[in-house]
């Protein structure tokens, strides 16, 4: 099912003199490739001059902003296409696929991402008595928000630090805690918050996510999860399905599919090494859902990508 979001033609309109300005800093820069590396902790910035994907990634818990250009993102079987009047959230790291369908030298797709930090988001929460509010019944680990002129200003500082290398020590963090500020006090806030603090579904899920992700080569008992989760295996199923739009069966598959392709890609592995390796019993099986998954056996699949310029398929872009 997709979905496309309302392009909020007014809303880009007031945005894009400082659209603009981040764009000027950003066309200054040495890019190598797709990105640009900096000392700004937490913050990935990208450049893509050519339709890109779709390309499978692991997101971690962070806040995208689209400079210029719009995106497609997948997740489990719901897909979202965003634009420069939107922030895209992810609260807890989730298997995505991601698309750009058009992108040229000359009107190039421009994008941030901000890493979420938890301890600050605690601190701001704790200090400003922002209390988390009941949580809804399909309650997405990824959110669309709108991309108000003052959150695109504290980008255009914190991406400008790039230039000024000497105060990022200082300056970042305060940039940063302004960003998180605007995200807990905006439309997506109570989402935000429920995710922060302990004792919420939301938070008993990311912790059962996060044990998925470093344990996704064990066998999974649903049960063990949910007593991990402090929840039962019916409660698990229902907030984790409503935070992921998967099972969390559908999901450990997802993260296992994932790394064995990255195995291929990056180790030189032969498909069924890497299947026994992200904990499949059975060379066919995996073959028959990697291809599932990524529309091609891991041999084809892993040559095209190898043999191809498309870098971004190997990685998230933001």
């Amino acid at each position: 099912m997709e979905r496309i979001l309302p392009h909020g033609e007014k809303l880009q309109a007031q945005t894009t003199p400082i659209r603009l300005r981040i764009l000027d800093v950003l066309s200054q820069l040495p890019w190598d490739g797709i990105s640009f590396k900096h000392e700004i902790p937490g913050l990935s910035l990208y450049r893509v001059v050519e339709p890109a994907g779709p390309f499978f990634t692991l997101y971690e818990p962070s806040l995208s902003l689209i400079i210029k250009g719009s995106k497609r993102v997948s997740v489990g079987d719901e897909t979202l296409v965003y634009d420069e009047s939107c922030f895209f959230l992810t609260t807890i790291g989730l298997p995505m696929t991601g698309q750009i369908c058009e992108a040229s030298e000359a009107e190039p797709y421009v994008a941030a991402m901000l890493r979420l930090n938890l301890e600050a988001l605690r601190r701001l929460i704790a200090n400003h008595d922002l209390h988390a509010t009941h949580t809804s019944d399909r309650d997405r680990g990824v959110a669309v928000g709108r991309a108000t002129p003052e959150l695109f200003d504290a980008f255009w500082r914190l991406i400008s630090l790039v230039n000024s290398p000497n105060d990022i020590p200082y300056m970042a963090n305060h940039i940063q805690n302004e960003i998180f500020y605007r995200l807990l006090t905006g439309e997506q806030g109570a989402r935000l918050r429920r995710f922060a603090l302990a004792g919420t579904n939301s938070n008993r899920v990311a912790k059962a996510v996060a044990w998925l992700k470093e344990n996704y080569t064990m066998p999974l008992r649903v049960d063990e999860l949910a007593e991990m989760a402090n929840m039962g295996v019916s409660t698990l199923h229902h907030h984790f399905r409503a935070m992921t739009a998967m099972s969390p069966l559908q999901f450990q598959k997802h993260l296992r599919l994932h790394h064995a392709r990255e195995l291929m890609l990056s180790g030189s592995l032969d498909a069924a090494t890497a299947a026994l390796r992200v904990g499949y019993e059975s060379p066919t099986q995996f073959s028959r859902e990697y291809r599932r998954m990524f529309g091609h056996p891991p041999l084809r699949d892993v040559k095209a990508i190898l043999n191809s310029d498309d870098s971004t398929r190997r990685g998230s872009v933001g």
